[in-house]
């Protein structure tokens, strides 16, 4: 299909950030995918790549280099693979994680959304029973630069002492980019805090409460405590559309969600702030024991690129195809070995199959 026949073309730098183990592997397949989009529809995006995580402390001493974050800085959207490994543990001074969150932090991103829906045809690689699978569609928005991971930290000898803190200003914002997403799909939205027990949960209740009844009426709210909302997670998964919560609930939460999907390397992310820049990546790990190998999974960071076509270049249509292309591929058998052990195919033979399906829906 030409631009004619979609959207008006578009040319868009894309800040490539592959990072550490499986990282290279299915930000590979995502850029390929990009690559195919831009073939089919006329436009024009400029991939860069830059060093980030591990790969960066061991190239330059830092998790983040300044020459990294000026590019997404400069770029219209960042596709990100992974970070981490054994290599640089929790009791290193210099993380791969730092990267991450400072990266978040530079670009002003405070929402990430996570999206979570069930192809009928991996149902069986789920725990859960096929029933409880019927229907999910849900979307998971975290709150990414507050909380306990970016407060206050101190350590001695016998003790040691991490900060939660939440301002009504953070809070709004999420709440909003939240109720946002809830108006375009079932007008259902879910807070979840802790506000039995802590006080930043109960200013997120009240806050939430304030900023939907008054510039969002028409979403129904309902507040859920985190405890309560795994529970709900796995019996009634299906009564879920939008949540929203902080960052440490939203971690743990869209873990636990990604098993309803059957595998974590089927789950993309988009990190948002107020503009149209984001960062877009695969909420799995480096899986730094199947490195190399070339059989992780890249679907979740094909899906990851249909969210950054949707969301940073305001190309939806060619989102849908993307997504249409991977459900096809799947649909033929294209199962990586995380989804089936049954003549499983590897990543680089997954992203052709996306490839080839895409090429095919955009005639």
């Amino acid at each position: 299909m030409s631009a004619a026949h979609g959207s008006p073309r578009v040319r868009a730098q894309v800040a490539v950030l592959a990072g550490d183990g499986i990282g290279p592997e299915v930000t590979a397949q995502g850029v390929r995918v990009l690559r195919a989009v831009a073939e089919s529809y006329g436009h024009i995006f400029e991939m860069e790549p830059a060093l980030v995580g591990g790969a960066a402390i061991d190239a330059t001493g830092s998790p983040l280099p300044p020459e990294t974050l000026s590019l997404c800085q400069r770029a219209d959207a960042v596709l990100f693979g992974a970070i981490g490994g054994p290599k640089w543990g929790p009791s290193a001074k210099v993380r791969p994680e730092q990267g991450l969150l400072a990266l978040r932090k530079g670009l002003g991103l405070f929402a990430n959304l996570r999206p979570v829906a069930v192809n009928p045809l991996l149902a069986a690689s789920s725990p859960l029973k096929p029933e409880l699978l019927e229907g999910v569609d849900l979307v998971v928005v975290r709150e990414l630069t507050g909380g306990l991971y970016f407060g206050e930290k101190r350590r001695d000898a016998v003790s040691a002492f991490d900060a939660c803190v939440y301002t009504v200003p953070e809070i709004e914002r999420v709440v909003r980019a939240a109720a946002r997403l809830a108006q375009g799909r079932r007008k259902r939205l879910m807070s979840v805090d802790k506000a039995n027990v802590l006080e930043t949960s109960r200013l997120w209740r009240e806050t939430a409460d304030r900023v939907v009844k008054t510039e969002f009426p028409d979403v129904a709210l309902e507040h859920q405590l985190v405890d309560s909302c795994a529970m709900l997670l796995v019996r009634r998964p299906a009564d879920f559309d939008v949540i929203v919560t902080e960052n440490m609930f939203g971690d743990i939460l869209t873990d636990e969600a990604s098993v309803l999907a059957g595998s974590i390397g089927l789950l993309p992310s988009a990190s948002l702030g107020d503009g149209q820049r984001g960062l877009y990546e695969p909420i799995h790990g480096s899986a730094p024991d199947i490195a190399g190998k070339g059989i992780a999974n890249p679907y979740g960071t094909i899906l990851s690129a249909a969210m950054l076509l949707r969301h940073s270049l305001g190309l939806a249509p060619e989102a849908a195809v993307v997504e249409a292309a991977v459900a096809r591929a799947l649909e033929q058998g294209a199962l990586t070995a995380d989804l089936t052990r049954d003549q499983p195919v590897g990543t680089e033979e997954a992203g052709t199959a996306v490839i080839h399906a895409l090429k095919r829906l955009a005639g």
